[in-house]
Formats: C-alpha cells, structure tokens, sequence
C-alpha cells in the first residue's frame, strides 16, 4: 500500500478527489497525512476522513529554509512513500527537493513546458492559446521544470475569463491526478 502525505494551500479539491479515490481498498494507496502553509480551507476534508493534518505557516520563520525544515520534519514523521502537493503554492528550496525526489509530484494547470508559474491560466488566455491543460510532474529544483508524469488537454473557449478556464482544467486535473497515484501505486508509472 503506497502511503501519501498531501500538500495543499487552498480549498483542496484535489485533496478531496484523492481522499475519495482511496476510500476504496483496490485503489491501492493511502493518505496518512495532510500539511498546509497555512490554515487552509481543505484541511477539512482531511478531518472528515480522519486523516491527521499539520499546519506550517512561512511567517513564523526567519527564512524560506527553516519553514522547509520544519516542513520536511512533519512529513517525515509520517513516513509517506509519495508526497503529492495538490494545489501547494510555495516554492520548496533545493534541500527539501532533493530530500524527497523523485518521490514528490506536483500538479499544474497547463500543458508544461508552456505556462509555468503560479498564473497559469490568466497567462494561457493572455496568450489566446486555444488548448491549455494539467500536467502532474516530478518536483525538481526549478518552477515546474521537473519531468512529465501524465498530461491531459482542456480546449480553451472563445468566451472563457479565467474563473472559468480554471473550473474547468481542476476537473481534469482531479481526474488526472487520482488515475496518477493509483498508476504510481500499482507500478504501472515509476518515477
């Protein structure tokens, strides 16, 4: 049974996708753990499965490398053999990279290598790309450079704002993420 720790800053839909998937025992992994860089929204999801969370807020630190340390310490705790950061917006420094990869995936809205960053998708209007999509990848030391794991396109609507857009890409990257893990769980993607 693969055993995940999960990484969110947000409402965690993500999150609530995977919590779901693994409520079924064929699914072949489990969540032992839920961390945030803030008291986010999501981490409710975890406490109504009874997943334990932690919370590791940057400001309490004197720098980005101590916040990662005490982070990775959590973490660590748990054993996990995945970390999957659904929806965690921080940059991790090289250190807490190097301590978990490969075994630390992200998910993107758009079909990297295009689009990086944190306004993905308000950048892939801007562009008028006509597709745009979700990208799970290995974490590396760059912003969204890591390798490809899997990859999903969404079309891009002549009417989208980006509310919209994003809607729309977060349920194929649920879907993506969730047949993800399990591919990773079952051996079927190696990372």
């Amino acid at each position: 049974m693969l055993s995940i720790v999960v990484l969110i800053s947000g409402s965690g839909s993500n999150l609530k996708a995977l919590l779901e998937a693994t409520e079924n025992p064929l699914f072949g992994a489990k969540i032992v753990a839920v961390g945030s860089d803030n008291p986010a929204d999501g981490l409710a999801h975890a406490e109504r499965f009874g997943v334990p969370t932690f919370v590791v807020t940057p400001g309490a630190f004197n720098s980005r490398e101590q916040w990662a340390d005490v982070l990775l310490a959590n973490i660590k705790h748990f054993k996990p053999d995945l970390v999957v950061l659904a929806g965690f917006m921080r940059i991790l420094p090289p250190n807490f990279v190097r301590a978990l990869s490969p075994n630390l995936i992200n998910t993107h809205p758009s079909l990297l290598p295009a689009f990086p960053g944190a306004h993905a998708v308000r950048d892939a209007l801007e562009a008028r790309a006509t597709t745009t999509g979700v990208t799970i990848h290995v974490v590396d030391e760059g912003v969204d450079t890591g390798p490809h794991i899997a990859q999903a396109e969404v079309q891009v609507q002549t009417d989208d704002n980006e509310h919209d857009l994003h809607e729309r890409i977060k349920l194929v990257e649920r879907e993506l993420l969730v047949s993800t893990v399990k591919a990773i769980a079952a051996k079927t993607i190696t990372l």
